[in-house]
């Protein structure tokens, strides 16, 4: 297996520094749509971007093109492939790339020969895996639609050359910018029929429609195929259909628009994607609070749960609380602080560990205190700065447990204020 290039420490030295990505699929979404958007609104990306497509594209003398165009009177940008010389190549503005090194794609378009074409490919870092994952969700979707094992699963669409470059133009993307948050608009239905190897199919495509279940659909009377499988992939990845009343707060940085490849008469076929940082006073941030009862666990059971959750990746407090359930039954209150790029992993995990059937969250702003850790006297401590410079400590219960009594406890307290300057404090 080839190496990967670049750093773990970032992807690129040039990756913009951005918290939250909401993508507006005003035409649709495809995964040529959503590598246009995502380059036009960091072009800084583009070589990054064509170096991993010259990793893994067919040596046919075909070139990744991104080009300006023009769609109903708007600029956007269009990301494709064409033969090299072909009339229109030179308008890609010094971003074609052609390809002169030698790769077998005989290997045909089976789920199993595509994984293995991108894990040899020598790919910045992250792509590969990035990568990966959008093609998985592709294949079970697949596997599921036709009743086989995702081994077994021949892509049609995945096996256009074009839609393989979108997945791995769109993994190296994702991959340049980690820990963003990203959520999406409602997304267009379309109307008709759709042209596949099994004949004609209704639109959605049924894997997208399999890949976007609990996703927010409209109708807005436009036909045709207006998200694409490869899109479809792209956004089950990326985005958790619970966060679509999540809207990203924040400074406005930068704003890309794709083009798709069809043309509307009453609407633009465009991908919009806008990027936020974070811009809050300094000593806030932002986090979500996340709530769910049960009135049907035993203690035992909610003390493992509550374990096995607090100690999750973004997962910032946990507590209980004691309350009233329907027909008076006793339950309990599960709340957590959350880090918001982890709300889907951390509702997931919520599902596994208890019995709940159903989460609410609200997105809050806390303030915190400056502070650090600290051992001294045979105990360990936290020291936090406060208003005034004035200055507190606490001392860890745990190291004051082997006290015999709650005196020798506090006096052992007031002996490590009295060391610090300060007064007790949490």
């Amino acid at each position: 297996m080839c190496d990967e290039t670049s750093t773990p420490d970032g992807g690129t030295n040039d990756a913009p520094s951005v918290d939250f990505i909401h993508l507006d699929a005003a035409g649709g979404i495809a995964g040529d749509m959503f590598v246009a958007a995502l380059l036009d609104c960091f072009p800084v990306l583009v070589d990054r971007v064509m170096a991993d497509l010259k990793a893994v594209q067919p040596d046919n003398g075909s070139v990744a093109r991104l080009h300006e165009a023009m769609v109903t009177g708007m600029r956007a940008l269009r990301f494709g492939t064409s033969q090299a010389g072909e009339p229109g190549d030179e308008a890609s503005q010094g971003y074609s790339h052609g390809h002169s090194h030698n790769h077998d794609h005989s290997h045909g378009s089976s789920y199993a020969a595509l994984r293995l074409l991108i894990a040899e490919a020598r790919l910045s870092y992250g792509t590969k895996e990035q990568s990966l994952a959008i093609l998985s969700i592709l294949a079970k979707a697949e596997a599921k639609m036709h009743g086989v094992l995702i081994e077994d699963v021949h892509f049609h669409e995945v096996g256009d050359w074009d839609s393989l470059l979108d997945v791995v133009a769109a993994g190296s993307l994702i991959a340049a910018l980690p820990g963003v948050v990203w959520t999406v608009s409602p997304l267009p239905l379309g109307a008709g029929l759709v042209k596949t190897e099994h004949g004609l199919l209704p639109v959605p495509a049924p894997a997208t429609v399999e890949i976007l279940k609990g996703f927010i659909w409209r109708d807005d009377g436009v036909g045709g195929e207006r998200v694409t499988p490869t899109g479809a992939a792209i956004l089950r990845h990326l985005c958790h259909p619970e966060l679509r009343k999540y809207r990203p707060e924040g400074t406005l940085v930068s704003i890309g628009t794709g083009a798709g490849t069809k043309e509307f008469e009453t609407l633009p076929n465009i991908l919009r994607a806008t990027a936020f940082a974070k811009s809050v006073e300094i000593g806030t941030e932002e986090i979500i609070v996340l709530a769910f009862d049960v009135d049907d666990m035993t203690g035992e059971e909610i003390a493992t749960a509550g374990d096995l959750l607090r100690n999750l990746p973004g997962v910032l407090d946990l507590t209980f609380y004691a309350l009233t359930g329907k027909k008076s039954r006793p339950a309990v209150r599960f709340e957590l602080l959350v880090r918001p790029p982890d709300l889907k992993e951390v509702c997931e995990a919520c599902f596994l560990q208890t019995s709940t059937i159903g989460q609410r969250w609200v997105t809050q702003q806390r303030k915190v205190l400056e502070r650090s850790q600290s051992r001294g006297n045979g105990v360990r401590m936290k020291l936090v700065e406060r208003p005034g410079n004035i200055k507190t400590v606490k001392v860890e219960q745990d190291d004051l447990a082997p006290l015999t009594t709650l005196r020798e406890r506090r006096a052992k307290q007031r002996e490590i204020d009295s060391l610090h300057g300060g007064a007790n404090g949490s």
